[in-house]
């Protein structure tokens, strides 16, 4: 099967190509910039703005899986959310207008979304079908609506596209746990290690989350069921309270305790991390609706058994670095 990922040079692309060629899979990634050599990845250089020879690499392939856009890893300023809505829809339009013209199109493209267009909520969850976008929610900073419009033109922009021969399906995936570098997870077990792994302005905002197995074997699921088209969440049904996520890994990690942080606290961190407040403080209580309907079975469905793994591989890497 050949699997053309836009923008994989980054934390779930590199997670996504490594399962793929281990697997056998032909697996190319567009990028804007020079990468360093993986095994089995051939790199094909693209703008993510507009058409050009890479176009050719959709031609004929089996599977689209769009990773590009920029990190939320950032300050949220005007200029760097202006960046992420652009470079979101931008490639999602030109990665639809490649699949609408090709002779052999693929016969399925996964684009990715983000569990963050979900309300802000401490109450029921959200599935796919009676979860409550975001975007107006009360006493939550004005800005965090941009998060959730940017969510939706990515999502429209997959759903605009004229693909008929082609299968369409938005992944609103929740934060990643890996032991990958670059990810949230080792930030998280840094912290932790540090004695900083506390709870968050109390504590009590949802933290959705999904283990790097669980995301690549649903997004293989997800490929092989052709009766699954639209907006998929992939995460882990037990979302719980961020200070339980932070208190399991800290027995995971061995750490005894965790300094716990005021908003003040965590707004100058981020400032310091150059990310934003609202990583930490948005609630986010999503759970896999369609995925447990069509029969997926998560490996990890609790997040006390996936901290143990996740550190266990951690330390692994490290003994091995």
């Amino acid at each position: 099967m050949k699997v053309v990922i836009p923008g994989g040079t980054g934390h779930l692309g590199r997670v996504l190509s490594r399962a793929l060629t281990g697997q056998g899979h032909e697996v190319v990634v567009l990028t804007r910039q020079a990468a360093g050599p993986e095994p089995g990845v051939r790199h094909v250089r693209w703008d993510g703005r507009s058409a050009g020879p890479w176009t050719r690499e959709i031609d004929g392939s089996d599977v689209v899986v769009n990773l590009a856009g920029r990190s939320v890893h950032c300050r949220y300023t005007r200029a760097n959310l202006q960046e992420m809505l652009n470079s979101r829809v931008d490639s999602a339009r030109i990665v639809g207008g490649a699949i609408a013209r090709a002779a052999r199109p693929p016969r399925v493209w996964l684009q990715m979304s983000t569990a963050t267009i979900y309300a802000h909520t401490f109450d029921a969850p959200n599935d796919e079908t009676t979860g409550t976008l975001g975007g107006d929610e009360p006493d939550v900073p004005a800005y965090w609506s941009f998060s959730v419009d940017i969510a939706k033109a990515w999502e429209r922009e997959q759903r605009l596209a004229d693909t008929p021969r082609t299968r369409k399906v938005a992944l609103r995936t929740a934060m990643v746990m890996s032991p990958e570098p670059g990810g949230a997870f080792t930030m998280l077990l840094r912290l932790t290690r540090l004695g900083l792994g506390g709870p968050v302005a109390g504590g009590r905002q949802y933290m959705s989350w999904i283990h790097e197995d669980d995301l690549v074997r649903a997004i293989a699921f997800l490929v092989e069921r052709d009766d699954l088209s639209g907006p998929v969440n992939l995460a882990a049904p037990e979302p719980l309270p961020y200070r339980e996520f932070l208190r399991a890994l800290r027995t995971a990690a061995g750490a005894p305790a965790g300094l716990p942080s005021a908003k003040w606290m965590a707004a100058i961190g981020a400032f310091a991390l150059r990310s934003d407040t609202e990583l930490l403080l948005k609630s986010r209580r999503v759970i896999p609706g369609r995925l447990r309907e069509a029969g997926f079975e998560f490996g990890y469905p609790s997040w006390p058994a996936a901290a143990e793994d996740l550190v266990r591989r951690s330390r692994g890497r490290l003994a091995v670095g």
